[in-house]
């Protein structure tokens, strides 16, 4: 067990790696909000026009994080030797409401190359642990020397009020700290509140380090894109610099409509149109230029002077503008394999083969990213068997397969069509059900529906089955 002054140098040491990735965090989820500077322009045109187009953002970050989230949908867990997902972890997964959060945890893990989850006790229910997915901001995991899965502590911070607040978990134990909030701020200053210790956080009647019942670190990283040595990498990173260019395209676009969409005329060889300015007795006592508006509205303009004469800038051409921001758009699409019609978005009566090829690229992102978060994602269905006191379930999880819908795209014929030649070649009823998309729970309930027809006609039933044979 860690003493007092051991804890708080831990958090220390954890929130100030915190902190150093809290900067790009912030960075990153901007972008995917839209939240996007004008950069890459002279600073003759960032004097003039930065404010303009300050709000302006053409936002195809978003476009990107977004494409595999929606593929990314979990069905169950099957452990190790079981015939079959397994169904009280669907319901702990259904109670906590994660087939919704977990949808935010992919999204945040491809935004801001990490999310978390954490699995604790629930105090009012003793079989349904609590199970949250955490943003990269609030969260950090430190590992064993040597280590990328062996968990050696976690740190959750947030500030509520007036008042910081962090939680510290160690295998063996659990520490809450607090402090006060100096200043307040969208984010969590580099330097923390001042400099100020924290403190153990007063918790009435629980004791304060409280033991851990797991025996393990209940906080769990998604890595997105993870490397050997380096940080993992986010969906968005990769797209900010082209990002960047089309929003400048943009706005030079946006310039040029302004000032240069039309053939503008120049007069040469004549003075400045004038009118008289008379006074009170009518009389001519000098003379003003005519306002230039009135010829833009009026469209009439009287020339005089023996060497006047019109001369014609023609239109500037905009279709440059758009033809450079679709390459642009073409690139993000190729560099971060979104397909094209998703960025584009000009289809033209693709055939389900011609689709299905266009998104091979996206279904590998997807089955990629299932892979590494699958790996986190058994870990915290260990953690909830462990939190439920089945050690021989937790077991079992670690070698054991997360079960997810189908990454491509088919038409119900389609799917319908493969399905039936795989149950015609053998496979379970059960498997295809998988296959088809349904839940552990949706596919029990299937099956009772299936006994239940078959007692009702147990003659039509054979005759179906020995048909399908």
């Amino acid at each position: 067990m860690a003493t007092l002054e051991q804890a708080q140098v831990l958090v220390t040491l954890l929130e100030n790696e915190l902190n150093a990735r809290t900067g790009e965090a912030e960075r990153l989820n901007g972008y995917y909000r839209g939240e996007q500077p004008l950069r890459f322009a002279s600073s003759e045109f960032r004097e003039y026009f930065a404010q303009r187009y300050r709000e302006f953002a053409d936002n195809w970050t978003q476009v990107v994080a977004d494409s595999p989230v929606e593929r990314l949908t979990v069905t169950g867990m099957k452990p190790a030797g079981s015939d079959g997902a397994d169904r009280e972890l669907w319901r702990v997964w259904q109670v906590n409401g994660l087939d919704a959060d977990s949808q935010l945890g992919f999204l945040g893990a491809g935004t801001t190359a990490r999310s978390f989850v954490l699995v604790w006790g629930n105090p009012d229910d003793d079989t349904t642990p609590e199970v949250t997915f955490e943003d990269a901001r609030e969260c950090v995991v430190a590992y064993e020397p040597g280590s990328r899965r062996r968990r050696r502590a976690a740190l959750k911070r947030w500030q509520d009020g007036h008042t910081e607040f962090a939680t510290l978990y160690l295998p063996d134990e659990v520490w809450k700290f607090q402090r006060p909030l100096l200043r307040h701020a969208r984010s969590f200053h580099p330097t923390g509140s001042g400099g100020m210790t924290w403190q153990p956080r007063d918790t009435a009647d629980e004791p304060n380090p409280q033991p851990n019942p797991l025996g393990r670190v209940p906080v769990v990283e998604l890595a997105n894109r993870p490397t050997l040595a380096d940080e993992p990498m986010s969906d968005v990173a990769g797209t900010i610099a082209m990002q960047d260019a089309i929003n400048l395209l943009w706005s030079q676009l946006f310039t040029a409509a302004d000032y240069a969409a039309f053939p503008q005329r120049v007069i040469l060889g004549a003075d400045m149109p004038t009118t008289p300015v008379l006074d009170e007795n009518g009389q001519v006592v000098g003379e003003k230029p005519v306002p230039m508006e009135k010829f833009a509205v009026d469209r009439v303009l009287w020339i005089t002077g023996e060497q006047a004469k019109i001369a014609e800038w023609s239109a500037a051409n905009l279709a440059a503008y758009t033809d450079v921001i679709e390459v642009a758009v073409g690139h993000i699409a190729a560099q971060t394999r979104t397909p094209q019609h998703y960025l584009i978005g000009r289809m033209a009566n693709l055939s389900g083969d011609a689709l299905i090829a266009a998104e091979t690229g996206l279904v590998k992102r997807v089955e990629e990213k299932q892979l590494w978060f699958g790996q986190s994602l058994r870990e915290m269905f260990a953690l909830i068997a462990l939190a439920q006191g089945d050690q021989a379930k937790a077991r079992a999880i670690a070698a054991g397969s997360v079960l997810w819908a189908d990454v491509e795209s088919r038409s119900q014929a389609q799917l319908a069509d493969a399905l039936l030649k795989l149950q015609q070649v053998g496979f379970p009823f059960e498997w295809i059900a998988a296959r088809y998309g349904l839940t552990p729970t949706e596919i029990a309930d299937l099956l009772a529906m299936k006994e239940r027809e078959a007692a009702a006609d147990p003659i039509g039933a054979i005759a179906a089955e020995m048909g399908r044979s």
